[in-house]
């Protein structure tokens, strides 16, 4: 559930969406979303001043707050665009 949205968001904001990887860790009553994005895109998710990596990660706060679940966002800089991703 939350691992589409957050993909669905991201891949819109990339210049590289191929690239993207979610991974959802889910627990009892906290889900953690792992979100790997290339170098040249980290800026593109954090924003100026984080203000777009704060409004995505109010996006699933939301969401998480209908299923009762704590949802944490984890962004992980993969180090290239050529490299290849480990899903």
């Amino acid at each position: 559930m939350f691992k589409d949205l957050i993909e669905y968001i991201v891949k819109s904001l990339v210049d590289y969406p191929d690239r993207v990887v979610v991974r959802e860790v889910t627990g009892e009553t906290v889900v953690i979303v792992e979100l790997t994005v290339t170098e040249e895109d980290l800026g593109k998710i954090i924003g100026r001043y984080g203000r777009t990596l704060k409004a995505i990660r109010s996006v699933l706060y939301t969401a998480g707050l209908q299923a009762n679940k704590k949802v944490i966002l984890e962004l992980i800089e993969h180090p290239r665009s050529d490299a290849p991703i480990e899903e």
